[in-house]
């Protein structure tokens, strides 16, 4: 017997359906169908043989093929044998305003969609996609189960299937418990770029964010963000069967303590997982999606002051851990007009609190701040430098902080918090949390990728989280590879978070003597140029006091007038691992700046229409890599010419 439905469609009917249309939503069968406000990024979520996975579209073109979902906990297995039940649609639209970011002012729209599955148990989880312009954020939502309110998530199966053409821009996960001290992993390895699927093969994965050439579709960018003490943080797994997997932390971290999932109350909540799509790397520079979908944790206790410092340590080292040395770089930073004096390991013993007291006096007279550097171990790895046991515990934690505040430190630098487990986690949250209370802003060195935390948490002002200026010091492979890496951050690492890197090093030899030992092989614009290309509200420096006398007046007079925050951030030009050009404006003031990784000089022609007519001061390398600088007026339609040497950069600094 053949059943015939009639429909009879009412005039709301009607309305509905259009507004599923309108907004980017068409369920068929289990397919759903999402797109972005633009109509250009569209997500299609399914459920096929009980499977739920989505895909990812960018202008009709595959940027990611069907790529599962899923999670597994002590309370159930919600990867497979779903079904898909519902979904529900909507709209997020909200402006925030962030001082220590990519840009200051942020209007964030999205489609929302929020899928409902249901597992063999009759259990059920959700998955929230919300779809802006080139981003898509998703995460997974765990209701109450019954009388359960509490659950572990054991395991993630979240994947991303690329097309077969797709090259990587990787940088992996280092094993846990080697290295110095034994406090890996701290996101210190380097990349390999525009390398085949095929070699991603890490016995660890890879660190977030992720970077992928979808051939000639366009730019991925992976990542996470909302990672807080109610969870831990994850990376991407090699590529194993034709997907990349998020995958928890090595339970080998933390010297073996702690799980390796995340202890959740319910209901509750992942962090999320963020995608970032272009068919240029415009969105993948300007992206600020890891702060659009979170929120402030806690309100700040005072109004933070950002800027710059300088930091004897990173060439003077250890031995420079002494009153008189601290006094020539606190007098250093006066004469640049330099906010802060980062004073590094062993200040305690080698100073000591009493005489650390008169030299932050003194360095207040001279209107200088102080940030004071602390190990965060108690436990976890074999670091030794002092102070030690100062940071790991809530009672030493805060009588210290009570010291801190008295004598008028404005800051930490907390060091060696290698691994990524939920424990680890609750450390970053409770030094932050408790470092609010006493006026105190953080850096965290030897540290996780911040997921977010410029927005979730007011007085964090950065994290190293790559390798860094120190390991010019230490690596001839870093040196060999400084202009390389520094072609990668502006797309990959510094896109997605701060990035305390304690660059600009104008010593030719990096060392206290500055006459031999290890060479810097790029050019002083160069390091110039990083001032800029590198974003971090506070940013600690690598000059030195001979400095002063012994490069060109105007790179002194540079560095003095260099803004540490931005209004805006534009994408010019580039290519990863070739060469980067960057724009950022502080108020009226734009800086444009680029370098160059290629073995031979790089010409171009930039559009730069925040420029047009204005008259501009270049500054850039000669053809035997001197610097030089000069004024520049940029032609009426905005384009200009550069010529960028090889391991060199350029300035352009519009006047105002």
């Amino acid at each position: 017997m053949m059943i015939k439905l009639r429909y009879t469609y009412t005039f709301k009917t009607i309305l509905f359906f259009c507004f599923l249309v309108v907004s980017g939503f068409l369920s068929h069968a289990e397919e759903i169908v999402a797109t972005s406000p633009d109509k250009q990024l569209t997500v299609k979520i399914n459920a096929e043989d009980g499977l739920p996975n989505f895909s990812v579209f960018f202008k009709n073109k595959t940027m990611l093929e069907k790529s599962p979902l899923g999670i597994i906990t002590n309370e159930g297995d919600f990867s497979k044998g779903m079904k898909l039940l519902k979904s529900d649609v909507g709209h997020v639209s909200h402006d925030y305003i962030q001082d220590k970011i990519k840009r200051s002012e942020i209007t964030y729209q999205a489609n929302t969609i929020k899928c409902t599955f249901e597992n063999a148990d009759k259990k059920q989880i959700s998955v929230l996609f919300q779809i802006s312009n080139n981003d898509i954020a998703f995460r997974y939502e765990l209701p109450t189960w019954g009388e359960r309110i509490v659950c572990v998530v054991e395991k993630e199966t979240t994947g991303f299937r690329f097309p077969s053409h797709t090259t990587t821009f990787l940088s992996p996960m280092m094993t846990p418990m080697v290295a110095f001290a034994r406090t890996a992993p701290s996101y210190e390895s380097g990349y390999e770029a525009d390398a085949p699927l095929e070699k991603s093969t890490s016995g660890e994965g890879y660190v977030f964010p992720g970077l992928f050439k979808i051939g000639d579709n366009g730019w991925v960018l992976l990542s996470e963000t909302g990672v807080s003490s109610l969870y831990c943080a994850s990376h991407l797994s090699s590529w194993r069967n034709g997907v990349y997997t998020v995958e928890y932390p090595n339970i080998k971290q933390n010297n073996g303590f702690g799980s390796t999932g995340a202890q959740i109350g319910l209901p509750g909540k992942t962090p999320w997982r963020t995608i970032t799509v272009g068919d240029n790397l415009k969105p993948i520079v300007e992206t600020t999606i890891a702060f659009d979908v979170v929120e402030p944790l806690y309100e700040a206790t005072q109004k933070y002051k950002y800027g710059k410092g300088t930091w004897s340590w990173i060439i003077w080292q250890d031995e420079s851990m002494n009153y008189q040395d601290q006094v020539k770089y606190i007098d250093l930073a006066a004469a640049l007009g330099f906010e802060y004096i980062l004073i590094d390991a062993w200040w305690d013993t080698r100073i000591g609190y009493s005489k650390m007291e008169e030299l932050i006096k003194y360095a207040k007279s001279k209107g200088v701040d102080v940030f004071l550097w602390y190990n965060s171990n108690g436990s976890a790895n074999d670091a030794f430098q002092t102070p030690l046991h100062k940071m790991n515990t809530s009672i030493a934690r805060k009588q210290e902080m009570k010291w801190l505040k008295k004598v008028g430190v404005k800051g930490l630098k907390v060091d060696f918090l290698g691994g990524d487990k939920q424990e680890t986690m609750r450390l970053y949250e409770d030094i932050l949390s408790d470092a609010n209370d006493y006026g105190l802003m953080i850096i965290f060195h030897g540290a996780t990728l911040p997921r977010g935390w410029e927005h979730m948490y007011p007085n964090f002002v950065g994290s190293e989280a790559v390798l860094a200026s120190e390991m010019q010091i230490f690596s001839q492979h870093a040196r060999d590879n400084e202009a390389f890496y520094a072609t990668l951050h502006p797309f990959i690492r510094n896109t997605v978070a701060s990035m305390e890197y304690g660059g600009v090093m104008l010593n030719k030899f990096l060392n206290k003597g500055n006459k031999q030992g290890q060479q810097r092989l790029t050019t002083d614009i160069f390091q110039l140029a990083t001032g800029v290309l590198f974003q971090n509200p506070v940013q600690m420096f690598a000059l030195t006091p001979n400095n002063l006398h012994d490069v060109p007046q105007f790179e002194i007079d540079f560095m003095r007038n260099l803004p540490t925050t931005w209004d805006e951030t534009v994408y010019i030009d580039g290519f990863p691992g070739k060469y980067s050009v960057v724009a950022r404006r502080n108020g009226s003031k734009w800086y444009i700046a680029g370098v160059n990784a290629q073995r031979d000089a790089l010409k171009l022609k930039l559009d730069l229409p925040m420029l047009k007519g204005k008259k501009s001061q270049l500054y850039n390398d000669d053809k035997l890599k001197q610097p030089y600088t000069k004024e520049l007026i940029v032609k009426k339609n905005g384009v200009t010419d550069i010529e960028i040497q090889a391991n060199g950069g350029f300035v352009i600094v519009a006047s105002e």
